[in-house]
């Protein structure tokens, strides 16, 4: 494999315009909506002023991990103005768009055991940002619930109404409640009451009903 400049520079001649100041781009990781980062790459390099050749040859700069690899392992020959750059590149990320998070699945976003509340609802409300045709915050409220386990579900009814980092805050409060153990959560739940069932199933029926009443109401 050839490493000569002429070899891996897709567009050796092309240079930039006499005081052009090269902007800040946004990276795209092959993640999101292809066509929303090619409006914002075009928006960008206005003062390229269109001309083809030059947001042909710079378009790598807005590109990171395996977009960048796919931009230089493309012929280059074959993008004979812009539009055949675009049009490839929305071809090939095209999967983004379909496989776009809808209403349904937005309700089987769980909690991973390692995030917090907090990165888990931003992560939640980034996914919600993608749904078309676009959500109401008191819509995205509503699924966020949904997603949510039994534990934290059940001291959630209030936020109903409320904006979304609202209901994001007091998750983190049964969060913080589960570990210090003030709240029990529903699987310790339905354990220890499964347990005192086990246990004391020998001895007479309205001790059995006590002591787990016991549990539920101490929870």
């Amino acid at each position: 494999m050839s490493v000569a400049y002429k070899d891996l520079c897709l567009f050796p001649d092309v240079q930039l315009p006499t005081g052009f100041k090269m902007p800040k781009l946004d990276l795209y990781d092959g993640h999101g909506d292809p066509v929303a980062h090619l409006r914002g790459y075009c928006s960008k390099m206005r003062g390229a002023g269109g001309k083809d050749e030059l947001l042909m040859a710079y378009f790598n700069q807005s590109l990171s991990g395996a977009t960048l690899e796919w931009y230089t392992r493309q012929d280059a020959s074959k993008w004979y103005t812009w539009d055949y750059l675009a049009q490839a590149f929305t071809r090939h990320f095209q999967y983004n768009i379909d496989i776009a998070p809808d209403r349904l699945s937005l309700a089987k976003i769980e909690k991973k055991p390692n995030e917090s509340f907090r990165e888990y609802g931003f992560k939640w409300r980034e996914q919600a940002t993608r749904v078309n045709p676009p959500m109401e915050e008191d819509e995205m409220v509503e699924y966020f619930l949904q997603a949510q386990e039994p534990t934290y579900f059940g001291h959630l009814i209030s936020p109903v109404g409320k904006p979304f980092i609202d209901v994001v805050k007091m998750d983190e409060m049964v969060e913080d409640g589960l570990k210090s153990s003030k709240i029990m959560s529903y699987s310790a739940l339905n354990a220890t009451t499964q347990a005192i069932q086990n246990d004391i199933g020998s001895l007479p029926g309205q001790k059995k009903n006590d002591d787990v009443a016991m549990v539920v109401s101490g929870s």
